[in-house]
């Protein structure tokens, strides 16, 4: 699961692009607890969506854009540049950026060879997410794609990532750490989507960890949102269930089993 010991490939920050950022303030809070706020007026309408005073994610209205509303992860890059080289050398597509964030740090948008958006964070002033792996918080991250070899090998060459695959009932799983880091840091897994009709295409998919997977996911139904799979229990995980807000946003929730002894 992950912690607030960012280390380059790990992700350090999660963000929501939406139509209608009110909306997503009363989905979130209503969900999580989650309350919103500016961050500041030289941020172009960017916000923090924050428990407890810590902040969990970022947030943004897309004024007059035809993107869909979608939830980005960033890993953690000590160089930006390079990391954009990195990802056109493996076929990689870059979107955005690099581009300087006022004095927070050095970010950009990537696309894998197979379509899905991500980020990466440089920190400056802003070193990632407050809080991670808790109630409320950003617990794991999720690859669906159409090609899981190919997405192994684009994201070991263009961020250093290690692969393992872990044995379920329901069958293999492959799961990533960072370079060096070993399978004691893992912090997310690489899916094929063609055998997920629920998760189709191909995107990154956060999971927040919650208490009470089952009455998340009620609040979301009686709030507008959607339900993709679940809630179900995954042995050796915990009880999880895939969601989407009112805009379609795609995310995920997950109360994890306790360690076992």
């Amino acid at each position: 699961m992950l912690t607030t010991a960012f280390v380059p490939g790990s992700p350090n920050w999660v963000d929501l692009g939406t139509p209608d950022i009110n909306v997503a303030m009363t989905f979130y809070g209503g969900l999580f607890g989650w309350q919103f706020g500016s961050a500041g007026p030289d941020a172009g309408g960017y916000g923090f969506f924050t428990s407890g005073g810590r902040t969990v994610a970022g947030g943004m209205e897309l004024r007059d854009s035809p993107a869909p509303a979608a939830w980005t992860v960033y890993f953690r890059s000590d160089d930006v540049d390079a990391t954009a080289r990195a990802v056109r050398g493996a076929q990689g597509a870059v979107l955005t950026g690099p581009d300087d964030v006022m004095d927070k740090g050095r970010m950009a948008i990537f696309a894998d060879p197979m379509g899905a958006s991500f980020g990466v964070w440089r920190p400056g002033t802003l070193t990632g997410l407050d809080v991670a792996g808790e109630a409320g918080a950003l617990c794991w991250v999720e690859l669906h794609t159409t090609d899981v070899a190919g997405a192994a090998g684009f994201y070991h060459s263009a961020l250093g990532w290690e692969t393992s695959s872990v044995s379920f009932p329901g069958g293999a799983y492959t799961s990533v750490n960072p370079a060096g880091a070993g399978e004691a840091a893992m912090f997310g897994g690489l899916v094929g989507s063609a055998d997920d009709p629920a998760e189709g295409g191909t995107h990154w998919l956060p999971y927040f960890a919650v208490t009470d997977v089952d009455a998340v996911t009620g609040r979301a139904r009686e709030r507008g949102g959607s339900v993709h799979l679940g809630p179900v229990d995954v042995e050796g995980v915990g009880r999880m269930a895939r969601l989407a807000d009112p805009h379609g946003a795609r995310f995920a929730v997950l109360r994890p089993e306790p360690p076992r002894s």
